[in-house]
């Protein structure tokens, strides 16, 4: 394929938001090739966008199968908005059952979010819904069905909204590389298996020969391989809606300066993502501009969204490939100067293994040595006091502010300004009952850590302590309240929960309009859980003191906690949930209710 000039990029893209290449089942912004970048003023963006949820038949990888489309197309049509416009959507549901669409990401009114029973009442079958909102922000963000386990089977897309002022970066080539997992089972028996037994999907479980070490792990009825509920096993690992073996492909000329806008849309898989042989230097983490970072190598959790760019200088095809945490599988695309080009896959690293240290229950080795008690591992805010009085907070959630139960060869850290000092403190006494099988020792900050099996890599890894937004946070206040919610779950019982309660048991949490919240994540788990928040944004505690960057889904490791700060200034009622969505399903979940702050409480 001979280079696209601007005017022809402009007739290839143009039509790139909605109603286009139905017949391939691919929209325009997925197809080879496909960069968003030459549109430039000829833009046009619709004060009405009509979409139609349906049924659709689909070949992936050679076998034939059912998936739920948006216009027609895996993933949905690319939503292209500007900051400062209103918007209406008309969503059409042409399915035999219940469907909604929530705007992952974007601040607006909670009757307009897409969320049966907490917001709305969702889409009836044949019947047309119009969200309508004001676009109040910009950047790279997505869609998904929030109803049943519909994201699952392909109701998600993209949504890039364009800036009113210039981006603090250039750009000459731009692509949307949406990420997601795809089962051919109907993802009601996934679920099935897993309640049935939780390991159903896990293929690398370790062997007899393993028993003696792993006694800890049959102890707390885990395994160090549990690093993903489920696997390759079952998924067929997709980039912009193509499997591996098909090679979607970007196309650069040399000395481009090329965004790519990575979307984790999957329902279960978290990957790392590499372009071997290019830096990638990050400019946006969930829409937001953040202060240049260059890194080899990033993990994005579910739902999370990167910004990067890279700048190949020669001809040569590059891989962009995405592999999953647990090392099952993989999604790959390439970077070429034409199409039909491809680079070699980079050797497949072995499967990560969980450590009693990653668990807090490193019963020997709790002192400074130890991979948990690593010099960096404080990044409290120095603004952020440690709030000690206790009485907003729930009487279940304690908070573990006396350390005197500490071991003597942790320290302190009254200094809790930035990395340089441990910050590891005892879980504390509250086990949440039989919703939470397994409790850690000890529990702290991990911001600075770049995950399981990335520890060894040699690469430079994007961790959240590198996240810095580009200017000042609009709200400096200092939290006036703390609340501490654990993350909970019983993996023999496939029960996933917040404070052991599962959201039949537990629905609700209060915000008070108008507050500075500190909302504290403690992960009583061993797995990694992506915590979002709908309506607001949660500023993560880094220790970037007044850059603290926003997100609107936070990742969560096992035996961490981490701190967050929410500017609380949405009233109404609004979901809050775990992303993955068969955790989410089972009840990690929550609503939050903003309301006015009672009198008595001051």
């Amino acid at each position: 394929m001979a280079f696209l000039n601007r005017r022809s990029f402009l007739r290839f893209t143009a039509g790139a938001g909605l109603g286009v290449g139905l017949s391939s089942l691919l929209p325009a912004y997925a197809r080879q090739g496909a960069s968003l970048s030459e549109i430039g003023e000829d833009i046009v963006y619709p004060g009405v966008i009509d979409l139609q949820v349906q049924e659709t038949a689909i070949k992936l990888g050679g076998q034939n199968a059912k998936a739920l489309t948006t216009n027609g197309s895996i993933p949905g049509p690319l939503i292209r908005l500007r900051e400062g416009q209103t918007v209406s959507i008309n969503v059409t549901n042409q399915l035999n059952e219940d469907t909604s669409i929530h705007w992952h990401g974007i601040i607006l009114p909670p009757e307009m979010d897409g969320v049966p029973g907490v917001s709305f009442a969702g889409i009836k079958a044949r019947q047309t819904f119009t969200y309508q909102f004001p676009v109040t922000q910009n950047g790279t963000y997505w869609y998904h069905s929030h109803s049943g386990l519909q994201e699952q089977q392909g109701h998600f897309g993209p949504i890039i909204i364009d800036p009113t002022e210039p981006e603090p970066f250039e750009y000459d080539q731009d692509y949307v590389v949406m990420l997601s997992d795809w089962t051919f089972e109907d993802p009601h028996s996934v679920l099935a298996n897993l309640k049935r037994m939780s390991p159903y999907y896990n293929y690398q479980r370790r062997t007899v020969a393993n028993l003696a070490e792993d006694g800890d792990w049959r102890r707390m009825r885990m395994d160090p391989t549990d690093i993903a509920d489920v696997t390759g096993a079952t998924y067929t690992y997709l980039m912009n809606g193509i499997e591996p073996d098909s090679n979607w492909t970007a196309l650069f000329q040399p000395g481009d300066k090329v965004r790519l806008r990575f979307i984790n849309a999957s329902a279960m898989t978290y990957f790392d993502v590499r372009i071997p042989g290019l830096k990638m230097t990050v400019v946006q983490a969930d829409g937001q501009n953040i202060q240049p970072v260059a890194v080899d190598e990033f993990r994005i959790a579910v739902a999370e969204t990167y910004d990067v760019i890279v700048e190949p200088q020669t001809e040569q095809a590059y891989t962009i490939f995405a592999e999953t945490m647990d090392r099952s599988g993989y999604a790959r695309g390439t970077l070429a100067v034409r199409a039909g080009l491809e680079a070699s896959l980079p050797e497949r690293r072995e499967r990560p293994l969980r450590t009693m240290a990653d668990m807090g229950m490193d019963h020997g080795s709790m002192g400074a040595d130890s991979p948990t008690m690593d010099s960096n591992m404080s990044c409290m805010s120095s603004d952020a006091p440690m709030n000690n009085d206790m009485s907003g907070m729930s009487s279940d959630a304690p908070m573990n502010h006396d350390m005197s139960g500490m071991s003597s060869d942790a320290p302190m850290n009254h200094d809790m300004s930035c990395p340089g000092n441990s910050s590891m403190v005892p879980h504390g006494p509250d086990s949440h009952g039989s919703g939470n099988s397994g409790v850690p020792m000890m529990v702290g900050s991990r911001l600075h850590e770049p995950g399981t099996g990335l520890e060894n890599t040699g690469t430079r890894v994007l961790v959240y302590t590198d996240l810095r937004s580009v200017n000042p946070g609009y709200d400096q206040r200092q939290p006036e309240r703390e609340l501490e919610l654990h993350l909970t779950g019983n993996m023999e019982r496939y029960m996933w929960s917040f404070d052991g309660k599962k959201y039949s048991e537990e629905k609700e949490l209060t915000f008070y309009n108008g507050e500075r919240l500190r909302l504290v994540f403690v992960n009583d788990t061993m797995m990694e859980h992506p915590i979002h928040l709908h309506g607001m944004w949660m500023e993560v505690d880094n220790g970037a003191g007044e850059y603290k960057p926003r997100k609107h889904t936070i990742n969560v490791k096992p035996a961490e906690r981490l701190p967050v700060e929410v500017n609380v200034d949405a009233p109404g009622r609004w979901a809050f949930h775990c992303h993955l969505l068969y955790h989410m399903e089972v009840g990690m979940f929550r609503t939050v209710a903003v309301i006015d702050r009672p009198a008595e409480v001051g």
